[in-house]
């Protein structure tokens, strides 16, 4: 199939390169992100790979389906970004990877912890300047520290593990408890109200839904244990950002990391270093000395790009060959989505 590969950068093409010498599709890359702008780019492609930060909306949705678009596989999990109802208007197919590396996620969110409590990105920088003082690097021990897991599926339950390894008692959230995970780990499931009351460390990791859109507002804030470290390894909106700037200025908020930010779009996964940031309130969480942002990229990992690019060409090859879709994501799919 003639694929046309959007948002492209160098560790995504060299792994889809790789898995295509299996499928043989002819994947054509585009730097450019998928816009509506964007989209008559791929004129003449019957299959469209999209990035978590393209905008596949109507307008985009609409130029690809005129152009002969049929199918558009995307590289992530998540698919907010997607107009479903559109697509599924316009005849258009929408495929996803609903997993690729729990690890790799888990693994990078336990790491902004370890990071932010022991002011490993600070050290750093201070070392570098030759500057060998310990004074304000004081942090904590994790064992026996509370961490609240929001959303236990496959990631959630990577990261609790790890946290349970380090001595941690578990806290979970999810709309349908496992009990595996209270057998295996010992976590207890608690209302969401309680899990911020009592948690010294919260991380979530659920999808972005409109139940979930600001799911850490500043009520929620407000109910967290003063000092609290919040991680953010899901979607940027989950959290609202200008609350969570009052709360860090406040005090009440001990650290937070965010992998992902709610208007990152256009920001993340550039080069920005030679032009002023637009963005006010991500600059403003950017002057925290408490805050650690990393640019997406809790999912990089060799084992995960691979697995990204075998589904995802994996899906498109069952397509072409009339083979049922076991990663299709349709509207109605989305609507019955419960809050978590």
């Amino acid at each position: 199939m003639k694929v046309a590969v959007f948002d492209t950068h160098r560790y995504d093409r060299e792994a889809l390169e790789a898995s295509n010498a299996r499928f043989g599709h002819a994947l054509v890359f585009f730097e450019p992100r998928l816009t509506a702008q964007t989209a008559q780019l791929a004129q003449g492609f019957p299959g469209v790979c999209s990035f978590v930060n393209d905008k596949v909306d109507a307008a985009a949705l609409e130029v690809l389906a005129a152009g002969g678009t049929r199918v558009v596989a995307l590289r992530s999990a998540g698919y907010n970004h997607v107009d479903l109802v559109a697509a599924a208007r316009l005849g258009i197919r929408v495929v996803r990877v609903p997993e690729y590396s729990p690890y790799a996620v888990a693994e990078h969110a336990v790491a902004l912890v370890l990071a932010l409590n022991r002011r490993i990105h600070q050290a750093y920088a201070r070392v570098r300047d030759w500057n060998f003082s310990l004074d304000g690097l004081v942090g904590f021990d994790l064992h026996g520290k509370t961490v609240g897991v929001v959303g236990t599926g496959r990631i959630g339950r990577a990261a609790a593990r790890i946290f349970r390894g380090f001595g941690c008692r578990l806290l979970c959230f999810d709309v349908v408890p496992d009990p595996e995970v209270e057998l295996e780990l010992g976590a207890q499931y608690v209302p969401l109200d309680t899990l911020y009351r009592d948690a010294d460390i919260i991380t979530l990791h659920v999808p972005l839904t409109p139940g979930t859109h600001h799911l850490v507002s500043a009520e929620a804030l407000g109910k967290m244990k003063r000092g609290v470290m919040l991680i953010n390894t899901g979607r940027g909106a989950l959290i609202d950002s200008r609350a969570l700037i009052e709360a860090l200025k406040r005090g009440h908020m001990g650290a937070a990391g965010l992998d992902v930010y709610e208007e990152e779009e256009g920001i993340f996964f550039q080069d920005l270093s030679g032009k002023v940031l637009q963005d006010d309130v991500l600059a403003r969480l950017l002057t925290f000395p408490n805050v650690l942002v990393t640019s997406h990229q809790a999912f990089l990992t060799r084992e995960a790009l691979g697995n990204i690019a075998d589904t995802t060409l994996g899906s498109l090859q069952a397509f072409e060959r009339g083979e049922p879709l076991a990663h299709e994501v349709k509207a109605e799919q989305v609507l019955r989505t419960p809050a978590r």
